[in-house]
């Protein structure tokens, strides 16, 4: 296995990370976020894509999915851990927890959400059923317990629009839906990577109480302080996997 990071936000570089070279993957779906880095992390090698770009830039729905997850492809990766922020439904995801989703809902909209637009000579209809990989799952879920650090294991990814926040009454109405926890990155992504014939996966950090779990208004300085928290915790999870790979 060939293992690809995507940092999402509070995760533009990767602390330890010894970079040795950065690709030059030009794919036909156009530019990526940022250039592959590889190199070295915990002591194996693997490549790091910063989804929102270095540095934080893009928003959620002007990342360029389908380029991203090609790159990845065409560099020679074959198992994709991808960090996601995320606002907390679940009792269990408040600030700074964390939780390997197993299953999505996708509200979101205008994207360019499938290698099989048309362009091309190939349509296939992939079987989403279980959209993440459960050998990765399984992977984080152990590395997770190796690490000491405590995790939801499972759970529904609401992804939505962005780059502003739901409302209260959105988020009822995601809750109400099934939902668990709320971001605006886990589609197309997981989707297209699943196309590419990748297996990969979600390790998602809550950053919040989504609106109207509590009385208290979201703001940007809570955020902040819940990724620099929750961060040690995604970091000692890689490390944790890569050291059993």
């Amino acid at each position: 296995m060939t293992v690809a990071i995507i940092g999402g936000t509070g995760l533009s570089q990767l602390p330890g990370f010894v970079l040795q070279e950065e690709l030059a993957i030009e794919s036909p779906f156009g530019a990526l976020s940022h250039p592959i880095k590889k190199g070295v992390y915990a002591g194996k090698s693997v490549m790091f894509l910063p989804r929102h770009g270095h540095p934080h830039k893009l928003p959620p729905h002007k990342i360029n999915y389908r380029a991203n997850i090609d790159a990845l492809r065409l560099a020679g990766a074959t198992e994709v851990l991808a960090i996601n922020a995320v606002g907390g439904i679940h009792a269990e995801m408040g600030p700074a927890q964390i939780a390997v989703p197993d299953q999505v809902i996708d509200y979101t909209y205008g994207r360019e959400h499938t290698f099989y637009d048309g362009s091309g000579d190939q349509l296939e209809h992939i079987d989403f059923t279980y959209p993440y990989s459960e050998l990765v799952r399984t992977r984080m879920l152990s590395a997770a317990g190796n690490a000491g650090v405590a995790c939801l294991a499972g759970g529904v990814y609401a992804a939505t629009q962005g780059p502003r926040l739901e409302t209260a009454a959105e988020v009822t109405r995601i809750a109400r839906d099934g939902g668990d926890m709320v971001g605006m990155t886990g589609m197309p992504e997981a989707a297209l990577a699943r196309e590419a014939g990748l297996e990969y996966a979600c390790l998602a950090l809550s950053v919040n109480w989504c609106a109207g779990m509590t009385e208290d208004l979201i703001t940007m300085e809570d955020i902040e302080r819940a990724l620099t928290d929750g961060m040690t915790k995604i970091e000692a999870v890689l490390s944790a996997y890569l050291a059993h790979v």
